[in-house]
């Protein structure tokens, strides 16, 4: 009967233990299962923000992009359209090189001056009428006392038809009341006049002045007056009249070093 009654109350005891314990631990599985959940929530709205985010961002970037692509499109269509210009207009415009800008002009070298040149493409400027009339008078002025002096006998240092003259000073006394400026007493330094443009032989005018190098002084040491047809004035050497010589005959020829321009519109008074 005692063994009895002990099995009795060791039932009863587990009976009591396994109602007791049951709901608890039902409970406790169902507050792990809300946690999961909770959590399982939490990260699934975290992931939504951050694609919310990155796709955000990668809009942006992609409208940065396409922005800074459309302006280099930009700026390199309006350097292609600024470089085809120039080249058309380029084109358009006759090349000059250096070396055709030299052939242009003539100059003539002198040592301890400044070097004097001449441009062989330029036209001569069309003068006014007033200018024309000028230039005439002065001509003719000039034309008229040298001729006027033809028979007289060469003197050297003269320089007035009282003494005679020499090659410079038969020149001095034709200009030296005609142009504003001084002329020099003797060829060479006529010859390098700052204010006698040089002139080609082709292109003489009455009135010019023709320099030759007779005698190794200088870079010329007898001067003449141009009177046209090839044909210039001058006071030869002593022992010879005044008289009018051919630019052309050997001897003047071989010593021909230049010719110089005194009366411009410039120039004369």
């Amino acid at each position: 009967m005692a063994r009895i009654n002990n099995v009795s109350i060791t039932l009863c005891a587990l009976l009591f233990t396994s109602l007791a314990f049951t709901p608890l631990a039902q409970a406790s599985e169902q507050a792990r299962a809300s946690a999961v959940q909770k959590t399982h929530l939490v990260k699934t709205s975290e992931h939504k923000n951050n694609a919310k985010t990155n796709s955000k961002k990668s809009s942006k970037n992609a409208t940065k992009t396409a922005t800074k692509s459309s302006k280099s499109t930009s700026k390199t269509k309006t350097k292609t359209t600024l470089t085809s210009s120039k080249s058309r207009r380029d084109k358009t415009k006759p090349m000059k090189t250096a070396a055709v800008k030299l052939a242009d002009k003539k100059c003539t070298v002198r040592k301890g001056y400044k070097n004097k040149c001449l441009n062989a493409s330029a036209k001569p400027l069309a003068l006014s009428e007033v200018h024309k009339a000028r230039m005439q008078k002065a001509q003719k002025t000039a034309m008229s006392k040298l001729m006027n002096q033809i028979g007289k006998p060469y003197h050297w240092g003269g320089s007035s038809p009282r003494t005679g003259f020499d090659c410079s000073g038969l020149v001095y006394y034709a200009y030296k009341d005609l142009v504003k400026f001084q002329i020099p007493r003797t060829a060479n330094e006529m010859y390098h006049l700052r204010d006698a443009a040089p002139i080609e032989r082709s292109s003489l005018e009455s009135g010019d002045l023709v320099f030759f190098r007779t005698q190794g002084r200088g870079t010329a040491d007898h001067v003449g007056v141009y009177v046209g047809n090839g044909k210039f004035i001058q006071s030869p050497r002593s022992g010879q009249d005044i008289q009018i010589s051919s630019l052309s005959e050997d001897y003047w020829v071989r010593h021909y070093v230049g010719a110089r321009r005194v009366m411009t519109p410039k120039t004369i008074r």
